[in-house]
Parts: C-alpha cells; structure tokens; sequence
C-alpha cells in the first residue's frame, strides 16, 4: 500500500494530519507560510523526509502568493520564509536541504522573472517529492537482502510512508523483502512520548498486511534476549560526517542493546539526511519539545500536576554501534567517515 503523505493540490499543499492517526484520517489544507510552518512544528507531518517535502511545497507557496514586483523582493521574502520554516524543526537536516535547495532554484530562475520563479518553483518541489518516492524504493531494494532469513525486524518511531512521500526509509526494507514473499515479522516500539510506533506504524504496516507485535519500549531488551529479534532498522534525520546518527529518542538504548546482543543495527536514510558540515553527533542540535508531552497522553495527565519532565526528542547513536547505513545510492559499511565522504564524490 502506497498513499500520499503531503500533496499540492489547487494552490494548496495539503497534508494528513498524523496527529489524528490512526483513529482519524484527517486533511489539512495549509493555504499560507504560517500555516505549513505550524504542521512542521506541531507534528502534524513528520519525518524528516515528509518535512523535507512539505517545506518545499511551502517555499513554491510563499513565491506564488508573492504580490512582489521585482526579482529581488521575491528573492527576498523566500529567504525570510526559509529562515521561518528551518527555525520548525532544527534537528532534521532534510528541512534546511530541502529549502536550500528550492532558494538556490529561484536563484538561477532569477533572470526570467517573477513568472518564471514561481512556475519553476512548484516544479523543483513536485521534483523534490517525486526523487523522495524514488528514493524510498531504492532504499527498500537495498535493504531488504539485509534482513535475516527468519524476517524478525524490531523498528522504532515511523520511518514508513507517513514520514516520507509515501513508502518509507526503515519501512522500505521490510516493505520490499515482503512484497518479495519473504517471511516477515516486525516488532514495533510504541515509541514514548509521542508515540509514533503505536499509532504511525502499527497503523501502516495493518494497512498493508505486513505481520506485526506492537511493544512498549522498555520490552525491546526482552524481545531480544529470547532470541525474537533478527536485526534491528531504524531512520534518521540527521547523520553526522563521521556517521554519528541522530534519531527519534530511544534509538541509542536500542543500539547499544543491539551491541550486547550481536544483533546486526542498521540506518535507512536517503542522501539529504547525510550533513558533510556537521562533524559528529556533539554538533547536531538536540530539539527539546514542551514536557506536556511527557507528562500528558491525549491530553490527559499521567503525572502528578507541577511535576518536572524533560522532552529531548531525539538522541545521537554513535558510529561505532551502527552496523550499516542503508541508503538509496547503496549500502554503506565503516569506517563511515571515509564510505561517506566516497558517495558525496558520486555524480
């Protein structure tokens, strides 16, 4: 099963609310910057794919509503609208890719005009999206003869299609090697605090027909100590020069459970997410979100009311505890700081 994460679709770019998920299946029409930029942060998309994707549909928004008279003036405000939207979200490196790369279009678009930018604009975004979706499929291709013969795959957040245009990172793998008939089972971490595990991904792969066991998180050492887990695939949304990875917080207790139990610990990630600029781990930017989201579920309070509660909402898994990284342009192997400084050299 495939499905559109974000759209664009009568000058609007709308998304699914994942918010709403998996009771509702909800459309949110975001028909300004303010808007697309309150869906990044609220988490009403996410995943640094899909927030690639959508912050690039914003950047083709922002130059189409321009009532800009000059080149300059346009150029101008998409600067302004990309220093909005990167502010949403600073961890996932995707976000700055994504309208870095729709500024430098309107760029070279410039001596054409402000036609001319905005056309082009829209077109490098639905391009965006569309090497996205190339991308995912890839990356399931590459991945899947990864996967042990018994098919055990524990995973952790959503790195399914929600959170890219709509096939996935970490999901891709295993999507790929079951569409093949392969024997499939997928542990799921409910993924606290926000629980994407629980509510994204058992929903995706329900959607699909893929077998799964939803577990908490504090089951994962458990599931692996009984022998129920053959090889652990997580995403991504930053990783450093050296291969240092941030991702979802509880990517690194899996990984280093991983190390004491032998169990291989792969990455999934498309080449945006790689940040040459960042030197390791101790440089990304950690996002800490509002400690409601710890202390309350749906609303509702789980802890005693005043009491104190942290929200780092990623962590950073070092280079040494991944076993691969699994990419669209293929797998790569350690030392990483030399394999991936060899796929930034390929045309």
């Amino acid at each position: 099963m495939e499905f559109r994460t974000v759209w664009w679709e009568d000058e609007t770019v709308r998304l699914i609310d994942q918010r709403k998920l998996p009771h509702t299946v909800e459309v949110v029409n975001c028909t300004d910057l303010s808007s697309v930029a309150y869906a990044i942060r609220s988490m009403q998309v996410r995943g640094a794919p899909a927030i690639g994707c959508t912050a690039a549909y914003g950047m083709a928004l922002v130059a189409r509503q321009s009532a800009a008279h000059s080149v300059e003036d346009l150029l101008e405000e998409l600067r302004q609208a990309k220093a909005i939207l990167d502010a949403q979200r600073p961890t996932a490196v995707n976000l700055a890719w994504a309208t870095s790369r729709m500024l430098r279009r309107a760029e070279t678009a410039a001596s054409e005009g402000t036609t001319a930018i905005k056309t082009v604009l829209l077109a490098e975004a639905e391009a965006i999206f569309a090497e996205d979706l190339a991308m995912c499929h890839a990356i399931g291709e590459h991945g899947a003869p990864l996967i042990p013969p018994r098919g055990h795959v524990l995973t952790h957040c959503n790195a399914g299609g929600l959170a890219t245009a709509g096939y996935g990172t970490a999901l891709a793998p295993i999507r790929t090697a079951f569409a093949q008939g392969r024997p499939i089972h997928v542990f799921v971490d409910e993924t606290r605090p926000f629980l994407q595990g629980a509510r994204l991904t058992a929903w995706e792969l329900l959607q699909a027909g893929i077998p799964q066991t939803l577990i908490t998180d504090n089951m994962a050492a458990f599931m692996m100590q009984r022998g129920h887990i053959d090889c652990i695939i997580v995403g991504a949304d930053r990783i450093a020069a050296n291969g240092d990875v941030a991702n979802k917080i509880g990517t690194y207790g899996l990984a280093v459970l991983a190390r004491y139990h032998q169990i291989p610990f792969y990455v999934a990630a498309p080449y945006s997410t790689i940040d040459l600029a960042t030197a390791s781990g101790a440089d990304i930017p950690i996002e800490e979100r509002d400690p409601a989201e710890v202390t309350h579920i749906a609303g509702i309070a789980i802890a005693p009311h005043g009491v104190p509660a942290a929200h780092p909402a990623f962590d950073v898994t070092p280079n040494e505890l991944v076993t691969a990284i699994i990419t669209e342009r293929g797998v790569l192997h350690p030392p990483f700081t030399v394999a991936l400084r060899q796929l930034a050299s390929q045309p």
